[in-house]
């Protein structure tokens, strides 16, 4: 027997449930405030963060069969979205938007800086979240675009709603993830090998190898020479560049023979259009970029910074500061796009990098590291979201009007989280830092900048490394990302991460010679389970701490 929808297929769609409904809206605040809990322990104790969007789901659907209440409508999966939508946006934001960058000046001594850093990253996060929801469904982040995690939670979702063949495939690819774990690998690697984009993916693990095996091989640590960083930063010209292309309209006979290819598609299925259009794309990212350096202005005025920078040294901060956070959440989002994995820590680095060789004094520094890093994680983490939506909703008839509906009303629920989220951070920060629990990145990037840069060969050798960066990015194109994706590879440096990935794309590319094109739903099924039990297994570790 199949869950209740609030929408029958092939009919007119009913209006899509709303995220402030009293009961939705009481859930998905009591499940934001466990999500934002956990992000805050997981952060202090381990330096990571899990992705809870799939216990959102699976504490949502235990919910559903509770038959008194009026509880029983959680059986419904759109409600089911709202509901991990809320918990996993909280989690992100709390951790790595909120208490890893305001630990930064902290970390350097200088603790009255951290409630301006806490409102300015509140105000990133937000402005993240504001484009993301403009820019998800279009030719740049297209809905049909992997998002890997994103299709974990959908796919749990759905076979808790139809059960039979897909929940026992999903399950199975549950035990290989618990297994996986409990052996200390990471087993997501795997599983988002099993449903992102081939190429990307195998320019991820042969990067996640390179990094693994340089200092065994040929003693040299490609992250400590920056070697890794510069191919990162040359990967991320080349895809802004591709960017700007995609939001200029310009085409190509290549392009247009593509997308005539796409609308031959999208005729037969009209959830694979587009519901952002180039123009509106670049509006998106014109205002979010003035709403960046609307921010980094509010943080150096009440931070302190301006004692520090003359008048035009002040333009050049906040400029820099809106270019600084507007990249590094575009980077961060075509990473998680994907690859399911994104490099936030490694992609700040670079811009603290560039701020040391400018001589950006230590106040203007801080701010600017822990502005840019408030950005990008929870712009991934709504894009995932996005996607499990996007599954669910796919079927509906008319579909865009459900599916800008329903994408809306998980925009209520991530704000209402991110809410929840500001509120922990601010009344826990004090008694977490007195005590010494101090996210292990914050900590590094305070050691960076106390240590400087003073070596002119580190630029030298980032500009060499940025041309192989920006190459493969070229040869890759924009739906491939190999560049950004190799360079996320070389700068993640997970152990045995990259041999899951290639193993996994072997066993991918096997299978689907002999089963087709149900051999590739089966196999993203598999890896939904994988990723879904790895993060279940990761917040978990909780417990033993």
């Amino acid at each position: 027997m199949t869950a209740p929808t609030d929408a029958k297929v092939g009919s007119v769609a009913a209006a899509h449930p709303r995220a402030f409904e009293l009961g939705t809206l009481i859930v998905s605040a009591g499940l934001s405030l466990l999500g934002a809990v956990i992000g805050v322990h997981l952060i202090t104790t381990l330096g990571i963060s899990a992705n809870t969007s799939v216990i959102g789901a699976v504490i949502a659907m235990l919910i559903g069969r509770i038959s008194f209440l009026g509880l029983s409508k959680f059986r419904s999966p759109q409600r089911q979205n709202i509901v991990q939508s809320a918990i996993s946006s909280a989690t992100f934001a709390a951790a790595n938007g909120l208490l890893a960058p305001i630990a930064i000046p902290y970390a350097l001594g200088k603790p009255e800086l951290v409630w301006p850093m806490l409102i300015g990253c509140s105000i990133g996060i937000l402005i993240d979240v504001f484009i993301l929801y403009r820019a998800f469904g279009s030719r740049f982040m297209p809905a049909s675009a992997p998002w890997p995690p994103g299709i974990a939670a959908a796919e749990t979702i759905r076979a808790g709603a139809q059960g039979g063949r897909r929940a026992l495939i999903l399950v199975g690819g549950a035990a290989v993830g618990v297994i996986g774990s409990l052996l200390s690998l990471p087993m997501s690697a795997a599983g988002v090998a099993l449903i992102g984009n081939i190429w990307a993916l195998l320019m991820f693990g042969i990067g996640l190898l390179l990094s693994q095996y340089a200092p065994a091989l040929w003693n040299v640590n490609l992250g400590e020479m920056y070697v890794a960083h510069g191919v990162m930063i040359g990967a991320g010209v080349v895809a802004l560049l591709q960017v700007i292309w995609i939001i200029a309209g310009t085409r190509t006979k290549r392009v247009k023979l593509a997308e005539t290819g796409r609308i031959e598609a999208v005729a037969h299925d009209e959830s694979l259009q587009y519901t952002i259009n180039g123009p509106k794309l670049g509006r998106a990212l014109g205002l979010g970029y003035v709403l960046f350096v609307l921010g980094a202005l509010l943080i150096a005025l009440i931070g302190g910074a301006m004692s520090e920078l003359t008048v035009w040294g002040l333009i050049g901060f906040v400029l820099f500061a809106g270019v600084a956070a507007i990249v590094h959440e575009l980077i961060v989002g075509l990473a998680a796009m994907h690859a399911g994995w994104f490099p936030a820590f490694a992609v700040t680095l670079i811009f603290l990098i560039f701020g040391l060789m400018l001589n950006t004094p230590i106040v203007p520094l801080v701010m600017l590291v822990a502005y840019c890093s408030a950005t990008g994680p929870a712009f991934a983490d709504m894009g995932y979201d996005y996607k499990t939506g996007w599954i669910l909703r796919r079927e509906q008839r008319p579909w865009k009007a459900y599916e800008l509906a329903g994408r809306r009303e998980q925009l209520k629920a991530s704000i209402v989280a991110i809410a929840i989220a500001i509120g922990v951070v601010a009344v826990s920060w004090q008694g977490l830092f007195a005590e010494g629990k101090l996210p292990p990145s914050s900590q590094v990037f305070a050691d960076t900048i106390m240590a400087g840069v003073s070596d002119p060969r580190i630029a030298l050798t980032m500009a060499l490394w940025a041309i192989p960066g920006a190459l493969i990015q070229l040869l890759g194109g924009s739906k491939r990302q190999m560049g950004v994706l190799f360079a996320t590879g070389l700068l993640v440096a997970t152990p045995n991460a990259g041999w899951l990935v290639l193993a996994a794309l072997a066993a991918r590319l096997a299978w689907m010679k002999y089963r087709g094109e149900r051999g590739e739903q089966e196999l993203a099924l598999v890896g939904a389970g994988i990723i879904a039990a790895d993060s279940i297994m990761s917040v978990g570790k909780v417990v033993e701490f």
